[in-house]
């Protein structure tokens, strides 16, 4: 059974603590990752007492980033983003629309959205709408509306033709046929010019 160790937060660690908590972890967390990267060690009233002005300090910047995260999910309350893919004749994408690609349609779009706050179950792999919950923090979270639409449009997909390796058969104008009746009347045309 692993055993917890309790640690000093030498800095801010998202979902842990903040500088200056004491934290509950895993041994192995303590020792493979808190430890040797100098983030945490092991509690001292010395050293929390050291800690106390820049525990203040964290304190107020997470109040300020909640307070800013909380005022772009006002801003991000109706948005819908369109994104434009590739796409085969039904509407498939090739690839698909990931988080990493909403966050960064977001960031385009001037809101400031990492891609550990686009909470998407899987990724998008049809052209269409999708409602996509957008979540900084438990009760701070918005959903928005991704519109996946294709690079060439439905009419044009629906004359595409594709070989057996997946690549487009470019069609070439066919030349028409004379009709057998317009061949006898030519024939006739040259005997009676004869």
């Amino acid at each position: 059974m692993a055993r917890n160790i309790k640690l000093l937060l030498l800095e801010t660690i998202e979902n842990l603590g903040i500088v200056g908590d004491i934290v509950s972890v895993k041994a192995g967390y303590a020792r493979n990752y808190l430890l040797p990267l100098g983030m945490a060690e092991p509690p001292s009233e010395a050293r929390l007492e050291e800690l106390r002005e820049a525990r203040v300090a964290a304190e107020a910047a997470q109040r300020a980033l909640r307070g800013a995260r909380a005022e772009l999910l006002g801003r991000m309350q109706d948005i819908t983003l369109t994104l434009v893919r590739s796409t085969n004749d039904q509407g498939v994408l090739y690839g698909s629309v990931t988080q990493r690609d909403i966050a960064d349609g977001l960031q385009e779009n001037g809101y400031d959205v990492g891609v550990q706050s686009v909470r998407l179950a899987q990724p998008i792999r049809r052209v269409g709408s999708s409602h996509v919950p957008i979540q900084f923090d438990r009760d701070l979270k918005t959903d928005i509306t991704v519109i996946v639409e294709s690079d060439t449009p439905l009419d044009q997909r629906d004359e595409m033709e594709f070989d057996n390796e997946g690549e487009l058969i470019e069609k070439k104008p066919r030349r028409r046929r004379e009709a057998p009746a317009d061949a006898e009347a030519t024939e006739n045309a040259e005997a009676a010019s004869a």
